[in-house]
């Protein structure tokens, strides 16, 4: 069974970018729109993965973050937060929001696949030592 990536970006363009790039990799792909849609999926289809934008309406990466790490059904879900935010603060916010990396805007496609490989051989990893 392929893994679950959650793309959640309200940018149309950059949902149909990183679903090509997912699907290409042949990861099973579901797509959020806002924050509670985001967290909506997150609980109720267990993504292995979340590719997170940090900036969306009705509830914030950062709040959507905080949530699924706040809830035990899914706080081992891996979360990449893509943001435009660079600063050292907003960084900081991510990772204490609990974000297992911190992508800013505009990335490099070849490194983020990369980093969602590397993310979800670790959580695999740990799912199957648990």
């Amino acid at each position: 069974m392929s893994p679950k990536v959650l793309i959640a970006d309200d940018e149309p363009n950059i949902v149909v970018s990183l679903e090509f790039m997912m699907k290409r990799e042949g990861y099973d792909v579901l797509v959020a729109r806002n924050g509670p849609e985001a967290l909506e999926v997150i609980r109720r289809e267990h993504p292995n993965l979340v590719l997170l934008d940090a900036t969306m309406p009705g509830m914030t990466g950062f709040d959507v973050c905080e949530a699924v790490r706040a809830d035990a059904e899914v706080r081992d879900t891996g979360i990449v937060m893509l943001t435009a935010k660079g600063r050292e603060t907003d960084m900081a916010r991510g990772v204490g929001a609990g974000a297992d990396v911190y992508v800013t805007k505009p990335f490099s496609t070849r490194d983020l696949v990369q980093t969602v490989r590397d993310l979800l051989a670790d959580k695999g990893s740990v799912r199957q030592s648990a």
